[in-house]
Parts: structure tokens; C-alpha cells; sequence
């Protein structure tokens, strides 16, 4: 399973349930590689989605406590029952953070922005840059408005 995530320098990923700076380049990453694939995203970060949908094109299931429905969305409540709807299925985790830190046993691949720049954070990602268990195996330096970023890649070894 994959994880896609835009970071800050602090490894920040958003300030009440937004990105407090968006890149262009990161977004248009976001579609090319998601397209066609499921999502399992969470609520709040669902509501920060354009019209607070789900996205087209993509398989989007919602990780929830409540019981809700979304239309255009598939309802789950644990990441059992997550990755027991997406078995064979090219999945994408897209947070929010606690989304993240549930799926994040079951990921082998992560596509990670970074955009150097520090704005005030309330949910993080792991760095994954400490962590003995992953390494970057790409990476791809460009500027975006005059923001230093980049595009990597990590694996779990």
C-alpha cells in the first residue's frame, strides 16, 4: 500500500484541517498518480477536498467513526476493514493524520513533497528521514514560487 503527503520542513502537513502553504507542482503529482486508484482518506481531510466530495475518477474510502454517508464515498471505520475492501487494488493513504498513523503499518511505498519552508503546524507526519525501517530511493529538487521542494520516494527496506 502508498502513501502520498506534502510536507513541511518540521515534517508538519497542516494547520485545522488545511494546508497552510499548497504547491502547484504537489497537486498536479497528487492527480497524475492517484487517478484511477482507491483512497482511503478520513473526514476532516475530505472536507478540505474541492466541494468537500470525493474525488472523481478515484475509489474514495472515508475513515470514520461515525456512521454517515457520503455520497461518492465508501464508509470504514478501522484499517482492517480498509484494507480489506482495497485488497488488489492500487491504494493510496491521503491523511489526515491520524488516517496516516492508523495505515501506516501497512505501507511499502511513500510519495513524499517537501517544501522547505516551516508554516505553524497542528498534525505531523513521521520523519521518515529518521526512521531505520525506510530510505528514500528518489528524489527530484524544483523550485515553486521561489520555495525550494522536492519530489522523493521512500520505501520500506
Amino acid at each position: 500500500m502508498e502513501a502520498i503527503v506534502a510536507v513541511y520542513s518540521d515534517w508538519g502537513i497542516g494547520a485545522e484541517g488545511t494546508q497552510p502553504i499548497v504547491v502547484p507542482e504537489d497537486r498536479r503529482r497528487f492527480a497524475e498518480l492517484t487517478r484511477g486508484a482507491t483512497l482511503i482518506v478520513g473526514s476532516k481531510t475530505l472536507r478540505d477536498f474541492p466541494e468537500s466530495q470525493p474525488l472523481k475518477g478515484r475509489r474514495n474510502l472515508v475513515m470514520t467513526r461515525q456512521d454517515e454517508e457520503i455520497p461518492g464515498a465508501e464508509i470504514v471505520h478501522t484499517p482492517e476493514q480498509a484494507m480489506e475492501l482495497c485488497r488488489g487494488e492500487r491504494t493510496f493513504v491521503v491523511g489526515g493524520a491520524t488516517v496516516y498513523m492508523a495505515m501506516f503499518p501497512y505501507l511499502d511505498k511513500i510519495y513524499v513533497t517537501k517544501i522547505n519552508a516551516a508554516p505553524a503546524c497542528d498534525a505531523y507526519f513521521p520523519n521518515l528521514d529518521s526512521l531505520p525501517d525506510w530510505e528514500m530511493t528518489d528524489s527530484e529538487a524544483f523550485r515553486s514560487d521561489g520555495v525550494p521542494c522536492e519530489f522523493c520516494v521512500y520505501e520500506k527496506k
